[in-house]
C-alpha cells in the first residue's frame, strides 16, 4: 500500500527566529536563523492528508562561504525550498513510491546541482522528506517508524545492503525509549553562570564541548575546565562530546589533545564520550587514517556525510560511525543507520538547533533508532521562544528537567509533527 504513495502538492513558510545567545561555530556566531516549514498532501491507496516538516537553514554551517553574507546565503535557501516546493513531485520520481523511495529521490535530485554544496541543498529538502513520511503516516493511519514492518520496494538503497532493504532498517528500529539524554552545548565563553541553571535546575549531565581545534593543549585545558565546572555546580556522571566544526588540521592533531587531557585532567578524559568530525567536511581531501585515534575514542563523521556512497570511503578511513542529522532527510538516516548497523558502525543524533516540528520529528528517530548519545537537542537553550507553542503538548520534551527530554508512551502517526 506504503508504494502508492502519491505527492499532490507541497508548500513552504519562513520565519525568523533569533537566538538567545550566539551559537558559536568555527566559521562564526549563529545569531538569528530562517525556520522553513514544508507542508505536503500525498495520496495513499485514495486516501489523502498533509503532513509536516520544519528544519533550520543554518548557512553558516551548511554552507561558510565568506564571499557571501549570511542574508545573501539565506535568501538563496529560501529559494532552494520554493523550488523544491513547487518541483516536488518531479524530484521525487513523478510516480508512486514508498516514502522512503521518495526521500531518497528527493535527496538525489536535490544534492545534484554544485551551488549551494550539497549539504546545504540537503537540509534545504529535509523539511519536505519528513513531511511526506508525515503526510503517509498520517494517510495510512500509523507511525512512520512502522512503515518497514512489511515487505517494502526500496530500489533506491537495495545495492546499498546484502539483504532487502527495507528489512536492514526493520531491524535498525527498536521500541521507542521515553526518555532521551538532554545535551547542554557549552561555549567558547560559557562558565559557571551559564552552566548553573542546567546543571542545578534541570540536572543536566551531558555537556558537548565546542572547541576551536587550533591548540590541542588549549583545547585539553577547555574540555578540563567545563568538566570541573560541572562537577562543581552538583553533577554526577558527567559525559563530554567535543566538536571543533571541522577546525583540527589533522588526526595527528586530535592524537595530542586526547594525550594531553589525560595527561591534564585522567577523569575528564575518561568522560569523553566521542568526538564529532574534526576535520574538513571534504573526506576524499582532507583524507586522514582515523584507527589511531578510534581505538581511543570513537571519532564520528558528521558533515562529511552527504552521499550514501560514501559511507564505505568512511569506514575505509577508519572513521567510528556516522553523527547523523535529520537536516540530511529523514530517508537519508535512516538508510545511514541501518548501514552503520549492518557494518559495525556507530551512530549518534546530533543537532541543527532543532525546534517546534523538527525537535519532535528528531525525538521520534532518536526513541526509535539507538543511539550513543540518545539525542541533542539544543533550542530550548538557543531558541525556546520557537518551542513555546508546542510546550503545553509536550512539556516533558520541550522544557526537560532531572537531564532527560521525555516523550509521551503513545507513538503518534506519521512523525508527530501534525
Amino acid at each position: 500500500m506504503l508504494e502508492t504513495t502519491t505527492i499532490l502538492d507541497a508548500e513552504v513558510v519562513f520565519q525568523e527566529q533569533p537566538l538567545v545567545a550566539p551559537l558559536i561555530l568555527s566559521s562564526g556566531a549563529i545569531h538569528e536563523i530562517t525556520e522553513a516549514t514544508a507542508a505536503v498532501t500525498v495520496e495513499v491507496a485514495g486516501r489523502r492528508a498533509t503532513g509536516r516538516g520544519s528544519i533550520y537553514l543554518s548557512d553558516l554551517w551548511a554552507w561558510p562561504d565568506p564571499a557571501r553574507t549570511h542574508e545573501e546565503r539565506d535568501a538563496v535557501l529560501r529559494d532552494l525550498c520554493r523550488t523544491f516546493a513547487a518541483d516536488l513531485p518531479a524530484l521525487c520520481g513523478a510516480k508512486p513510491a514508498h516514502p522512503l523511495e521518495l526521500g531518497l529521490r528527493l535527496h538525489d535530485s536535490a544534492c545534484h546541482a554544485d551551488s549551494p554544496p550539497a549539504l546545504a541543498r540537503a537540509m534545504a529538502a529535509s523539511p519536505f522528506d519528513a513531511a511526506i513520511h508525515d503526510a503517509a503516516g498520517q494517510a495510512t493511519g500509523q507511525s512512520a517508524f512502522a512503515f518497514f514492518d512489511v515487505a517494502a520496494s526500496l530500489p533506491s538503497a537495495e545495492a546499498l545492503f546484502d539483504m532487502p532493504a527495507w528489512q536492514a532498517i526493520r531491524a535498525t528500529i527498536s521500541p521507542p525509549k521515553r526518555r532521551l539524554r538532554a545535551w547542554y552545548v557549552v561555549g567558547k565563553n560559557d562558565g559557571p553562570e551559564q552552566l548553573r541553571p542546567w546543571v542545578q535546575d534541570r540536572g543536566y549531565r551531558c555537556l558537548k564541548i565546542k572547541l576551536l581545534g587550533r591548540d590541542p593543549a588549549a583545547d585539553a585545558a577547555r574540555t578540563a575546565e567545563a568538566y570541573r565546572i560541572a562537577l562543581g555546580l552538583g553533577a554526577g556522571r558527567v559525559e563530554l562530546s567535543v566538536d571543533t566544526n571541522e577546525a583540527t588540521p589533522d588526526a595527528a592533531s586530535v592524537l595530542a589533545y586526547l594525550d594531553d587531557l589525560e595527561r591534564r585532567d585522567p577523569a575528564a578524559s575518561a568522560a569523553l564520550a566521542y568526538l564529532e568530525q574534526p576535520t574538513g567536511r571534504d573526506i576524499a581531501v582532507h583524507a586522514f587514517n582515523w584507527r589511531a585515534v578510534a581505538a581511543r575514542r570513537p571519532v564520528m563523521l558528521d558533515e562529511g556525510l552527504t552521499r550514501l556512497d560514501l559511507m564505505p570511503v568512511a569506514r575505509e578511513q577508519g572513521w567510528s560511525g556516522f553523527a547523523l542529522k535529520t537536516c540530511k532527510g529523514h530517508s537519508f538516516t535512516l538508510v545511514a543507520a541501518a548501514w552503520a548497523r549492518r557494518h559495525g558502525m556507530l551512530v549518534s543524533l546530533q543537532d541543527l538547533t532543532n525546534s517546534g516540528l523538527s525537535m519532535i520529528h528528531a525525538a521520534w528517530l532518536a526513541a526509535h533508532v539507538p543511539m550513543i548519545n540518545d539525542v541533542e537537542l539544543n533550542s530550548p537553550q538557543f531558541t525556546p521562544q520557537a518551542n513555546a507553542a508546542w510546550l503545553d503538548r509536550l512539556p516533558g520534551l520541550f522544557d526537560p528537567h532531572h537531564g532527560v527530554h521525555e516523550l509521551p508512551a503513545e507513538v503518534p502517526v506519521g512523525l508527530g509533527t501534525s
